[in-house]
């Protein structure tokens, strides 16, 4: 990057992974100037002008943490002349694995959690390939460092001392693949890698992406029930993918600003199991029934759109990869303090007759705050229809992946 002869630090949705948190946290910006060229100029290495600005409260940081960045930075901007030197940065203290580190998804995702400045230490694991996919991004001058671990052998290390946990692991889709056709290969490396989670960093949250998400989570969840060490608040189905669809077509759709839109998606993550609830879209949209359906089609899709289009190259990685980081991000916010954090995701639940269910959730400290019901409340009759509907697949995805943990727990 060439040089500039100031220096800037952006800190809002626009300097982050995008829209990262929901939209209903934008606020008014503001700007924080300081007179010193060299006030801010080592912020995970970037340049840019002599002033601050705090974007909005959907900021990475959060809305508490944007609010002591106002109190601290203004009056510190005034006083910098009679000061020699001050740093505004995040601070780096988390810990985070990504298991399956070399593949499509992997690659991209450690990039984007490698920028996070909440991370110290970013983990990488697989079975091959991942030391060069380690010393690449070990260059990027950003806080976390960078570690490697290959085999079996080097999982447990991988786990030890880790806050948050990614399983992008497993074989990706093909055409004319269903996420089912993946069961087989892909519930197996998720249950081994979960058992070494429980073994190693069972307080850790764990993110599950390996399709089919609705059959390894409750896979992941009887694994930890075995170990003894299950916590129903701390393991994620990552869906935001399906948020960040929703959020992308209805805003391209309906000519609006895309971090404006917010669209929760619940149910599952296949199919006719995920349910886009137009009906809940902030800001309020109206819809016409043909736009309902033709929307809803192109989201429960919208991974075939990708698989298709690749022809045989892969499925989607690099919109995976982007979903999965933010919601790495708001998982750490959430461990660092953030009292406002919420994202869809599919999870133990009690919100319908289901076991595990996709919805929002508020993120806190300790995992899942509470599950948001509301957004079930006042449906449409479509997406009452639609929800009624999804149940009997949705069900018989969660038995099929409770009845494989427990077959495979009973043989060994």
């Amino acid at each position: 990057m060439a040089s500039a002869s100031a220096t800037t630090l952006s800190v809002g949705s626009a300097a982050s992974f995008g829209s990262i948190v929901s939209p209903k946290l934008q606020s008014k910006a503001f700007v924080a100037k300081c007179n010193a060229r060299n006030y801010l100029r080592n912020f995970s290495g970037l340049k840019a002008e002599a002033f601050v600005q705090c974007e909005s409260e959907s900021s990475f940081l959060g809305r508490e943490s944007v609010a002591a960045l106002r109190q601290s930075i203004t009056p510190k901007a005034q006083k910098y002349k009679q000061r020699s030197w001050n740093h505004v940065q995040p601070q780096a203290s988390y810990k985070v694995a990504v298991l399956g580190a070399s593949g499509g998804i992997g690659q991209p995702l450690a990039l984007l959690i490698k920028m996070s400045p909440l991370v110290s230490s970013l983990h990488l694991y697989d079975i091959a390939n991942v030391k060069g996919v380690s010393a690449d991004l070990s260059h990027c001058n950003t806080p976390a460092q960078v570690f490697d671990f290959t085999g079996a052998s080097e999982l447990a290390n991988s786990l030890k001392g880790v806050d948050v946990v990614v399983i992008p692991a497993g074989v990706p889709r093909k055409p004319g693949m269903t996420r089912d056709d993946l069961f087989n290969v892909n519930a197996n490396i998720v249950k081994g890698l979960v058992e070494a989670v429980a073994d190693n960093c069972p307080d850790a949250f764990i993110h599950i992406i390996t399709n089919p998400i609705n059959s390894t989570v409750p896979i992941a969840a009887e694994v930890l029930k075995q170990k003894g060490v299950y916590d129903p608040k701390k393991l994620f189905g990552l869906t935001t993918l399906d948020v960040v669809r929703a959020n992308t077509f209805v805003a391209r759709e309906k000519n609006l600003r895309l971090i404006d839109v917010d669209v929760p998606v619940i149910g599952g993550h296949a199919g006719i199991t995920i349910l886009p609830l137009l009906s809940k879209t902030r800001p309020s949209i109206a819809f016409t029934d043909e736009e309902v359906q033709e929307l809803t089609a192109r989201i429960q899709n919208a991974g075939t759109e990708v698989v298709e289009a690749k022809a045989g190259a892969g499925s989607a990685t690099l919109s995976m990869a982007y979903a999965s980081a933010r919601f790495v991000e708001s998982s750490l916010r959430a461990l660092d303090g953030d009292a406002d954090v919420y994202e869809c995701s599919y999870v133990q639940s009690d919100l319908t007759e289901l076991p595990f269910f996709a919805s929002r959730v508020k993120l806190g400290r300790k995992g899942i705050e509470a599950l948001i019901s509301s957004d079930l409340n006042g449906l449409t009759e479509y997406e009452q229809k639609s929800l009624e509907a999804l149940k009997p697949e949705l069900k018989a995805s969660i038995e099929r992946g409770i009845a494989y943990a427990q077959k495979q727990a009973v043989t060994s």
